[in-house]
């Protein structure tokens, strides 16, 4: 374990931000009791979709989320394993267990190896991933702080910030698929057609939804809806902690595909693809760079 600053926690080569990390739970999460053909795991690199998953899997599985006859966050249905923001006691949890994670294949518990939970993981282009890290980074001071998106996109592509180095993350998840029940999907994708992402989600989760339920669905998870829903959005959550009240900052920003346009310079943009190729060679995943391509 290495101490690197305030904010951050190196833990077996893997960087965790240090709000609402156990490192006591962590020391033991291997141990962690997975339950089968119940759970599902939502696994993902920071600003790559993750709250927006949270919102689909509740609309899926809950009915009382999506008729609004239970007050209860979208992170409280499907909370993070690594960061218990509300101190849940994971155990006492009624099936289904739904989680999210940022973490990195090898820090999993192992019985999510055994291909009976399910594991679904959102990706989206890296570029949008780095732009949207480093304006998350400025509002909620999540990493230390870097006054301009040069000295962050250093940062990111050394894999110095919390989820360590995006690259790593994708391929090894990729490269281990065999050990685990997993479904890759696009967040562009999602933005671009939603109603079919829901379609095979749900068919991957052995869900049936009927075309009322469905249609429900698909409206209440569209990024605008949620974007102002204070249930899915994590606005009352983060505005409650010490020092954030007086930001009242939307958490969720655009979710445009190739806002990454509007940030970064030429020069930027040159330098990112050029170790993106390297990085990427021989990797089959496809990824989409602007809102017009097919």
């Amino acid at each position: 374990m290495e101490d690197t600053g305030r904010r951050l926690l190196k833990f077996k080569g893997y960087y965790f931000k240090r709000v609402g990390l156990d490192v006591d739970f962590l020391e033991n999460l291997d141990d962690f009791e997975i339950r089968d053909d119940d759970d599902v795991f939502i696994i993902t690199y920071p600003k790559s979709g993750t709250i927006w998953s949270q919102q689909l899997l509740s609309l899926i599985y809950f009915e009382e989320h999506g008729k609004r006859t239970e007050n209860l966050e979208t992170v409280d249905r499907v909370p993070f394993l690594e960061y218990n923001f509300q101190n849940i006691d994971f155990s006492a949890r009624p099936s289904p267990h739904l989680f999210s994670t940022h973490l990195p294949h090898y820090l999993v518990p192992r019985g999510l190896k055994n291909k009976k939970a399910k594991v679904i993981y959102i990706y989206r282009n890296p570029k949008d991933v780095m732009c949207l890290y480093f304006h998350f980074s400025h509002k909620w001071a999540e990493n230390e702080a870097t006054t301009t998106i040069e000295e962050f996109m250093e940062l990111f592509l050394e894999g110095k910030v919390t989820g360590s180095l995006w690259f790593d993350h994708i391929k090894s998840w990729y490269e281990h698929r065999s050990h685990f029940h997993i479904h890759f999907m696009m967040d562009e994708d999602m933005k671009k057609d939603l109603r079919n992402s829901v379609l095979k989600v749900c068919k991957f989760l052995g869900k049936e939804l009927n075309e009322e339920v469905l249609d429900a669905v698909v409206r209440q998870a569209t990024f605008q809806n949620m974007k102002y829903d204070p249930l899915a959005n994590y606005e009352n959550i983060l505005n409650s902690q010490p020092g954030q009240k007086k930001k009242k900052a939307l958490f969720l920003c655009k979710g445009t595909i190739g806002d990454w346009k509007n940030h970064m310079t030429v020069e930027q943009n040159e330098r990112f693809e050029k170790i993106f190729q390297i990085k990427t060679k021989d990797f089959p995943l496809e990824f989409i760079w602007d809102i017009n391509e097919e």
